[in-house]
């Protein structure tokens, strides 16, 4: 019998990610547009040459004329150290998709986030998981159910994954949170360094503690009414169900 090496694939080097983070915010580049660009390079010089490629490469990688020059520039590259440094102090890190760590049920919607932005856990990500969500102005009687339901899958070993926010979502983190050995992420249409909305800063901190808190979008960023349907995709892909 024929026997055969399991080779795991190596995690990114810290150039490759750097670039991953300097794409991620050069102006005018989506999820859909940053992914078909690494997978380019990926596919011809490396992730990693971004950093050094010329105005020719940075144009056959699909960028836009603007993003090449912020790129080529150096700009980007300035912007992601600073991030980075942010994120670090903030006690934070991040995830390209080819972290290992990186939820692989994301990777099969139509455009994952390029990475992701996480405080607490990480191996709370590879973990089975169901989302509940709902209204923000839920009745009495709906904060009771949802807390009951999350406490109960969260003892079943499900991890409870829901948006943090006021109502439903609160009292499915509360129930996770109730469990023994509750586990809980909380996925933020803002940055996560910001509490949003602030009377959950108990409540963030807890599921932070449990699980974790888990972003798509730039440190500082204001929870802006169109980054939740934004958000919401990540919520829906990184689960079995809602």
């Amino acid at each position: 019998m024929t026997e055969y090496a399991i080779v795991e694939a190596e995690p990114p080097s810290d150039e490759s990610r750097l670039a991953w983070m300097a794409l991620t915010l050069t102006p005018g580049m989506g999820p859909t547009r940053i992914r078909k660009a690494m997978e380019r390079l990926r596919g011809t010089s490396g992730i990693a040459h971004l950093l050094h490629a010329s105005l020719t490469e940075l144009e056959a990688c699909g960028l836009p004329a603007a993003s090449v020059q912020f790129v080529f520039d150096g700009r980007a590259q300035t912007a992601a150290e600073q991030e980075i440094k942010r994120l670090t102090e903030a006690g934070g890190r991040f995830l390209t998709q080819d972290c290992a760590e990186y939820p692989e049920r994301l990777l099969e919607i139509y455009d994952p986030p390029p990475l992701l932005y996480v405080r607490g856990d990480l191996q709370a990500l590879s973990r089975h998981s169901i989302a509940i969500v709902g209204t923000r102005r839920p009745t009495p009687y709906g904060n009771q159910i949802t807390e009951r339901l999350a406490r109960d899958l969260a003892g079943r070993g499900l991890v409870i994954v829901s948006g943090l926010a006021r109502g439903i979502d609160s009292s499915a983190h509360r129930g996770a949170c109730a469990a023994p050995r509750g586990c809980t992420i909380g996925v933020l249409g803002c940055g996560i360094d910001v509490v949003y909305p602030k009377e959950n800063r108990k409540l963030y901190a807890e599921v932070e503690k449990r699980g974790a808190i888990v972003s798509e979008f730039p440190l500082g960023s204001y929870p802006a009414p169109d980054n939740f349907p934004v958000r919401n995709r990540i919520v829906a892909g990184m689960v079995l169900g809602v």
